[in-house]
């Protein structure tokens, strides 16, 4: 009988987190914890096998927190997954709209309705994460405060949905990185590959343009590029990133070379397939 994996993601039941994994692992066991490091820590201590863990948003864009978290948990990128994200107004049972004055969510899904928001002219209050909200409101059995959730999450906290697909824009869609202990790279040649790693640059004039300047020459597309600090130092800066391929592909291995003798450290954190999404879309050219 085959072990049955455990997957860390931060939130409640019937976060958006939880739907990805029942999405990309239908016969996981979904572990919520309470924060982005607490589900590290999980992983990290093999409480669970693996992490299900947003780190960007087509609307909200990257989760900072994430961006800073990964490159010092010493977990790797195993694969990716990106889910539409479809939220629902929602309420205790026999709420009406009128009597909506507050709504509940974590800050990215709120930004995500603002407009709907700003039309119900409601007051949004920021919370820990979207199903959280949602269990707050069914326990707080106050009708004139709502959450913007999934509807996963009205279903497993007994709401009514009070409108649906509330968010700005069709095309809001967040991306998962799949974490684990182990590094686990995919083979080369076994179909498109992404490879992300992090990197510092060496304190001299143009380093950070000499360092990127051989992804441009060797062919290489680079889809991510995310700067942010270490340890506080406003003159030490991080950056993670994303390019198309395997790390010994020809090209990105030269690449990789030029970025190593610019850097003070260089990290791939993560060579795995490209999820069919990408495939989905494209660059628009004039």
């Amino acid at each position: 009988m085959s072990k049955i994996l455990k997957i860390a993601f931060q939130g409640e039941p019937g976060a958006n987190s939880h739907i990805a994994i029942s999405e990309a692992y239908p016969t996981a066991e979904a572990m919520p914890c309470p924060t982005f490091e607490d589900a590290l820590s999980a992983i990290s201590s093999g409480e669970a096998d693996l992490g299900m863990i947003p780190i960007e948003n087509s609307v909200a864009g990257r989760v900072a927190d994430i961006h800073h978290l990964l490159p010092g948990s010493g977990l790797y990128i195993i694969g990716e997954w990106f889910l539409p994200i479809r939220h629902q107004l929602m309420a205790l049972k026999g709420t009406r709209l009128a009597d909506i004055k507050t709504v509940e969510s974590h800050v990215q899904a709120l930004g995500q309705c603002r407009r709907y928001i700003r039309q119900l002219g409601i007051r949004p209050i920021v919370a820990g994460d979207t199903a959280g909200s949602a269990r707050d409101v069914s326990e707080r059995g106050d009708k004139s405060v709502a959450a913007i959730a999934s509807r996963l999450a009205a279903d497993i906290y007994g709401l009514d949905i009070l409108a649906e697909d509330i968010e700005d824009e069709a095309h809001n869609t967040t991306r998962f990185v799949v974490l684990a202990r182990e590094a686990q790279w995919a083979e080369q040649n076994s179909g498109p590959l992404v490879t992300s790693f992090v990197f510092r640059v060496r304190n001299l004039p143009a380093a950070l343009y000499k360092a990127l300047g051989g992804f441009a020459t060797n062919g290489v597309n680079m889809t991510k590029l995310e700067s942010y600090m270490v340890d506080g130092n406003f003159f030490a800066t991080q950056f993670y990133a994303d390019v198309d391929g395997h790390p010994e592909d020809k090209g990105l291995a030269f690449a990789l070379e030029e970025l190593k003798f610019f850097s003070r450290e260089l990290r791939i954190v993560g060579v795995y397939p490209a999820h069919p999404f990408r495939a989905t879309f494209s660059e628009t050219r004039d």
